[in-house]
């Protein structure tokens, strides 16, 4: 099943993601799961979330990665939404 990982960094995180991000975007190629991956940009252009896209077994799956990715061990998130996602064009 295809899953979406929706985030929204906490306010004012930028620090942490920039911190993260070597070890974030490693954990992205490293995992077979994930299907295609970026992150949202704001008004003034600096990234303040994410969307990957899974694929895995079970709802709980994406659950187990998401916990593991290194942005979330970090602290940067507000919010993590994970939602299954039916693709239909591309």
């Amino acid at each position: 099943m295809l899953v979406a990982v929706i985030t929204t960094d906490k306010p004012g995180a930028l620090d942490i993601r920039l911190e993260n991000r070597p070890a974030h975007v490693e954990y992205l190629k490293a995992s077979s799961e994930v299907q295609m991956a970026g992150p949202f940009v704001n008004e003034a252009g600096e990234m303040c979330g994410s969307m990957i896209i899974l694929e895995v077994e079970t709802l709980a799956d994406a659950q187990a990665w998401a916990q593991n990715d290194p942005y979330e061990k970090a602290g940067l998130f507000a919010d993590v939404r994970i939602q299954h996602w039916n693709k239909v064009i591309g």
